[in-house]
């Protein structure tokens, strides 16, 4: 959510490290915000995670990828701190180091459709500059591609052909994930590079294409006239479509692989889910709660697993949860939101346990051959 201001269930905000007293005044006056009620159901949510052994994790057949910042063997000798792409299995077992590379920091992964590539961008040094750039790479970490510099935000199409990125709106490295201006597309089988049709797109982040190619799903802070949002936008077109009367407020939305539902952060501590539709204009309908915690620790990045049952997500003591920024104690999670619908609170569990930063986690769509 940019950690600028976060909806809690008062309907009060709360300011995060950087805002300005004055600033804070003004956004008390001018945002609006649709709280959902709780059902009975999300009263009852867990506020923590449960044991391991409370999710049947050994036969979920997908795999998890997710950004670590941890320590790396330099090839100059010793050790380097720094963020890597690990790849484990839904359980947690055999986790795999992807990236190894103790001079650049890999974040943001996101796997391609059939589960073949995985699109993430690299803080690294162009000549004496460091940028923020878009690659993609085979899943298990060899063939890296450049897309674009001073990039970020990638997803891929459902075809896996193309990918989107944001470019950076300033050409100094920054980690503000809205600090962007100009929605692009990249074809992986000619290099070609195109603008998407409506040059006012800024100041997004978290961009998310549905499985049809006709929409995307985003986070706007501060841009397009709009204080915070989250938008629905055509793929192929001008039209802009803002999903706060529906309730859905917060950041980072996420498709499900058949397009009919989103999951998103609705607060520092509230993960949400509801059933979008496109026929006409955009609508949102049966939000649910499904995931929340503690006060004192937060919930992020939530993704549905490719059958739609589950959601991995990041969780843990209050932190800077955007990428590149540091999250000590943070663990890659799982809930199975299967019943979420019904009156049964859905259970999340932990899959990591070292606390290594572990974030944005992102399923591999292709049922693992053998396990690790």
């Amino acid at each position: 959510m940019a950690k600028k201001w976060h909806v809690i269930q008062t309907g009060l905000f709360r300011p995060s490290a950087g805002i300005l007293p004055a600033a804070a005044a003004s956004l008390l006056i001018t945002i609006t915000v649709i709280c959902v009620p709780e059902s009975s159901a999300e009263q009852l949510l867990p506020i923590g995670p449960a044991p391991r052994t409370e999710l049947k994790l050994q036969e979920i057949p997908y795999k998890i990828v997710y950004e670590t910042y941890r320590k790396t063997p330099d090839p100059a000798g010793g050790d380097r701190e720094n963020w890597e792409l690990y790849i484990v299995n839904a359980d947690g077992s055999n986790p795999v180091n992807l990236t190894n590379t103790a001079d650049v920091d890999e974040m943001y992964p996101h796997a391609s459709p059939d589960g073949s590539k995985i699109c993430f961008v690299a803080d690294e040094l162009v000549g004496k500059e460091k940028s923020r750039n878009v690659y993609y790479m085979n899943v298990d970490g060899t063939a890296r591609v450049k897309v674009a510099e001073n990039a970020r935000e990638q997803c891929w199409s459902a075809d896996g052909k193309t990918i989107a990125y944001l470019k950076g709106e300033f050409q100094r490295y920054t980690i503000t994930d809205y600090a962007t201006k100009g929605l692009f597309f990249y074809e992986l089988a000619t290099g070609k590079h195109t603008e998407h049709p409506n040059k006012n797109l800024h100041h997004l982040y978290n961009i998310c294409w549905s499985p049809d190619g006709n929409w995307f799903v985003a986070t706007v802070h501060g841009g397009m006239g709009f204080k915070h949002a989250i938008l629905a936008i055509e793929a192929d077109g001008t039209k802009v479509f803002d999903l706060t009367k529906f309730g859905v407020t917060g950041c980072r939305p996420d498709f499900s692989s058949d397009g009919k539902r989103i999951t998103w952060g609705a607060t520092d501590w509230d993960l949400c889910v509801g059933d979008i539709d496109f026929a006409g204009q955009p609508t949102v309908t049966n939000v649910r709660r499904v995931v929340k915690c503690r006060k004192e620790c937060e919930v992020y990045h939530c993704d549905f697993s490719p059958d739609g049952r589950y959601i991995a997500f990041s969780h843990g003591p209050a932190a800077e949860e955007q990428v590149g920024g540091k999250a000590p104690g943070w663990d890659i999670c799982i809930a199975d939101i299967a019943g979420a619908a019904g009156s049964a609170p859905p259970k999340w569990v932990e899959i990591t346990a070292d606390g290594n930063h572990n974030k944005e986690p992102d399923w591999v769509p292709t049922p693992r051959k053998t396990r690790g």
